[in-house]
Formats: structure tokens, sequence, C-alpha cells
């Protein structure tokens, strides 16, 4: 079991500083940022290197949402999901304390402004002057949790190709941010969003349930959906 928890301790810091770190430091850059794209790239990049990297050590979760949503279609025992959900926690916030640091190196942190710290948010105006109420944000974040847990139960079925599966779980969390970063800024991640919502605080904590509850109820559903409808023969916990 430690090294099941070492491995999602270090898969969720990889997640956190890779993809909130390029959001942080790259997003923004005067001529040379690398923009929305880039930043949806970063995320999924992060996952598609540590699935492989230590995904055959503890499944490759880096994701409270992810453990609940196996843990519903029958690939994860209940029993390891608060010890997950744990060491997720503690990843994404070693990396967001790391990201702080370097960042108040420059003395450029700052609490301002929706999307602060690549925390998450809704009801802000933030792109093209729309602002995206709680219902739309709510929705948003659950239907895209929902078909990443959907996505990762297929690309690790026991009939599918499994050497293939941290490509397509990588390219799915791509997808995510490219629909949802103009939304919420993209959680489908409790730890992620929480890690930025301590050092940012305020508006950022108050709001932080929605990226608790609609990701895992999404992560959940999109468990129950492949389990039930899709799936060959039940799978096992051991």
């Amino acid at each position: 079991m430690t090294r099941k928890l070492a491995a999602e301790f270090f898969g969720t810091f990889w997640l956190v500083f890779g993809g909130c770190g390029a959001a942080v430091f790259s997003a923004g850059v005067p001529n040379v940022g690398i923009g929305l794209l880039g930043v949806a790239l970063a995320f999924g990049l992060t996952v598609l290197t540590m699935v492989y990297a230590v995904g055959h050590i503890s499944g490759g979760h880096f994701n409270p949402a992810v453990s609940f949503g196996l843990m519903a279609g029958g690939r994860f025992p209940a029993k390891d999901l608060i010890p997950y959900v744990i060491v997720q926690c503690l990843g994404a916030l070693g990396a967001a304390t790391c990201l702080y640091f370097i960042l108040n190196g420059a003395g450029a942190f700052s609490r301002e402004g929706a999307g602060a710290f690549a925390s998450n948010f809704y009801d802000e105006a933030v792109y093209n002057g729309r602002a995206f109420s709680l219902g739309a944000a709510f929705l948003a974040e659950f239907i895209l949790t929902a078909f990443f847990v959907f996505v990762i139960m297929g690309a690790t079925d026991k009939y599918a190709n499994g050497k293939f599966a941290g490509i397509a779980i990588g390219l799915t969390l791509t997808i995510i941010h490219l629909i949802c970063i103009p939304i919420t800024n993209t959680s489908v991640n409790p730890a992620r969003a929480t890690s930025q919502a301590i050092f940012v605080g305020g508006l950022a904590i108050h709001q932080l349930w929605l990226f608790w509850v609609a990701p895992i109820l999404g992560g959940m559903t999109g468990g129950l959906i492949y389990r039930y409808l899709l799936q060959k023969n039940e799978v096992e916990v051991t």
C-alpha cells in the first residue's frame, strides 16, 4: 500500500505542478505565451506521462473524483478510497506550495482576479466578458468528469488495448481543458482545486464545494454507466 500511495502522491504532484505551473508561468507571457491550448496540453501531458510512469503501481488516479468513479465502477476497493484521497490532496498541496515559492521569488504572486494562481471559479467574467453561472459551472464539471472516468474505464478495460490507455486518458484531459478553461478554469479534480484555493483564499475557498461535489458525482456517474451498460463482465475488486 505504501508504494501505491507514494505513486499517487507523486502523480498528483506532477499533474498540479505541470498543469497549474504552465497556467501560472507560461500562459500569459507576451508574444510567446502558450495560451489556452498550451495549458490544456500541459494538463494532458502530465497525466499521460505519469500514467505510464506509475500507473502500473497505483492505477494512476491522481484525482479524488477518479478514485470515487473507479470505486463506483467496481475497479477500486472502497477500503483504499480515503488513503488515496488524502495523499492526492497532499501531493497537490505540495506542488502548489512549490509553485507559490517559485512565483514569489519574482514577487509575482497575486490573489487578485478570477483564476488567480490557476484557481477555479464560477460567476466570474473571465473570457470574452462572459460569466458562467453556478448551474452552468456545475453541469460542465459534472459532464466532463463523467466522460473522463468513462474513458478511463474503457481504455483500461481488460478487452481494450491497454498499451494505449495513457494516450487516450491524457488526450481526454486535454479536450476537457480546452472546453472548460473559459467556464471554470477547469477543475474535474478536487485535489487540484483545493491546492490552489488554499493559497488564493477568499472567493476561491467559498466556491470550492462545487469543485468537490460536481466532479465526484460526475466521476461516479461515469463509472456506473460504463460498469452497468458497457462492461462485458463484472470486474472483481481484490
